[in-house]
């Protein structure tokens, strides 16, 4: 299975790295803009599920689940989610953080955890600006994912995604061979 993701990894970074003009290289590193175009990828297709299921799946009326009914705009966003979660996963896994030398499961739990934040900051975020400032349901999602981005590429980056570092005893052993 993972050399499946690898091979969509060799396909899809030279394209990623067509995109990495001069301009953009003395602006930021490259493995920021491997996240940054990652990232939006990923967001775009979650914003267009969002927007297809709160059209076409829920058609903007509430989605009764027996013991409880979720909004549209809540009920698209939980499947977006879902959908987001894993390409999000694959995309940083396999070719943003590639490097990292956590194991895959550890980085699962850690993205998990920063996602399912993630997920409450834009539940909050997303209804706030629906129900209390009266946005459209679409300018109201694109608004509360660009604030959650911040914070989740600073959290993959320094937490889900991190290099452990080498303890440096054994940088010593190596240097006395």
């Amino acid at each position: 299975m993972k050399k499946h993701f690898y091979k969509l990894r060799d396909a899809i970074l030279p394209v990623i790295d067509f995109f990495y003009l001069p301009l953009i290289r003395k602006i930021m590193p490259i493995r920021t803009f491997r996240y940054a175009f990652a990232g939006a990828s990923n967001t775009v297709i979650g914003i267009l599920i969002y927007y297809l299921c709160y059209l076409f799946v829920f058609k903007g009326v509430n989605f009764d689940f027996g013991f409880y009914a979720f909004k549209a705009h809540n009920a698209s966003l939980f499947i977006s989610f879902c959908f987001s979660f894993v390409i999000g996963f694959i995309l940083m896994k396999f070719v943003v953080f590639d490097d990292s030398n956590i194991k895959g499961r550890v980085q699962l739990f850690r993205y998990f955890l920063v996602n399912v934040f993630n997920l409450f900051l834009d539940y909050i975020l997303l209804n706030a600006a629906i129900i209390y400032l009266h946005f459209d349901v679409l300018i109201a999602k694109i608004l509360s994912t660009s604030m959650v981005i911040v914070f989740a590429y600073l959290a993959q980056n320094h937490f889900t995604f991190r290099k452990k570092a080498n303890p440096s005893y054994l940088e010593e052993d190596s240097e006395k061979e």
